[in-house]
């Protein structure tokens, strides 16, 4: 298999995560430096975090052992770890965040007294998956989707060595549709290999696997152009570039994600039902596919461009994110926890006049567009209805 016969061997081959392994970059000074310390690294599939662990481990002429968190066992760990041993293996753990507590436990004394040193990996960020203990311990590194370009770079390196011929057409398919992971996109190409037309490509994956990450200008200018169709209200065009988007194979998943976004983003409490339906349309499009999810899509677009529209929750909180940068406010005394002078709102029929904030801060800016209109004369009457 491709993906196995061509898996880069050392820091010369492998392509991408310049942040990382680029010049002057962390775990390339590391390497060059022979200062390894316990790492753990995340991002999408295909990204080369399998691969780098191995490369680090032969770059530094140390043993190699992997291990999965989902088969995980501490006998098997105990036995490849010595106290004694002069020379640190290197401990590949995969699917790291599945780790439980009791588990990341036994990591720690070899991690403490560095018996060897420990390598994750993740799909998921393991942030809020692995213990204190074991961040205090480490360090944690993101890796990103390869680019079009890194991509194309690998492609054209494998189809010279074996001689395989690609058209533009083919080659911007195989690129374009693998969604920055190259282990998918050499399975296609190996897969493909006997025919490489686009029709054959089209027929063995007639769905794009992209997640947002592509540098494809066209995949960009789609859907910013649906996005921005939407939020003008304009319906027909915003069914013309959800079409072009399926058209092209688009992962119905990545649509459905970005109408969530909008749906809070750019109508929020105007039609907060927007929410509720762009959310049911991205569960209903992972359960079903193409060609049926087109329907799904087009009835989404729909009730989104045809809302009302308001981005006051969007610029509420970004405004709130920006004060706090450089402004901490202590919070009033009577409503920290257990503070016997808060008063309790429903004991005063619904509301009570009372200091949540040490200074007065507005960052709301209601409208006057859809149910956002409610909402706000619905503040205002119950404040002034009860006020005390």
């Amino acid at each position: 298999m491709f993906a196995i016969d061509f898996r880069p061997k050392n820091l010369s081959e492998f392509v991408g995560q310049k942040h990382l392994v680029g010049e002057n970059a962390p775990i390339a000074n590391m390497i060059k430096n022979n200062s390894l310390i316990h790492m753990f690294f995340y991002g999408p599939p295909g990204s080369g975090k399998t691969t780098l662990a191995r490369i680090i481990a032969k770059e530094l002429a140390l043993d190699f052992m992997e291990f999965n968190a989902t088969s995980f066992k501490a006998e098997s760990l105990r036995k490849v770890v010595s106290q004694d041993s002069l020379i640190k293996p290197i401990i590949f753990i995969d699917e790291i965040h599945r780790l439980n507590k009791a588990q990341q436990e036994i990591l720690l004394p070899i991690m403490e007294n560095f018996w060897a040193i420990i390598l994750g990996a993740s799909t998921y960020n393991p942030y809020s998956a692995l213990t204190n203990a074991i961040r205090s311990r480490s360090l944690i590194f993101e890796f990103k989707a390869l680019s079009s370009r890194d991509l194309g770079e690998i492609l054209d390196s494998i189809a010279l060595k074996n001689e395989l011929v690609l058209n533009a057409e083919s080659r911007e398919y195989i690129i374009n549709t693998s969604g920055g992971d190259c282990r998918a996109m050499l399975n296609l190409l190996d897969i493909a290999k006997s025919d490489l037309s686009l029709n054959n490509l089209k027929a063995i994956r007639p769905i794009s696997m992209n997640e947002g990450v592509s540098e494809d200008s066209t995949h960009y200018d789609l859907i910013s152009a649906l996005i921005k169709s939407i939020r003008g209200s304009d319906e027909n065009a915003s069914i013309y570039y959800l079409a072009r988007l399926i058209k092209a194979g688009e992962n119905p998943e990545f649509i459905a994600r970005r109408l969530v976004i909008l749906a809070s983003e750019d109508i929020g409490n105007a039609n907060p039902n927007a929410l509720n339906i762009a959310t049911n349309t991205m569960l209903a499009v992972s359960k079903i596919g193409y060609p049926e999810s087109r329907i799904i899509l087009s009835q989404c677009v729909l009730y989104l461009a045809s809302s009302p529209k308001s981005n006051t929750a969007y610029k509420a909180i970004d405004g709130a994110l920006e004060y706090i940068e450089n402004n901490k406010l202590e919070i009033p005394p009577h409503i920290k926890n257990f503070n016997k002078n808060y008063k309790y709102p429903h004991d005063f029929g619904g509301w009570v006049k009372q200091q949540y904030l040490p200074r007065d801060l507005k960052f709301v800016e209601w409208s006057d567009i859809g149910f956002e209109k409610t909402l706000q004369e619905w503040l205002q009457k119950i404040k002034k209805t009860f006020h005390k």
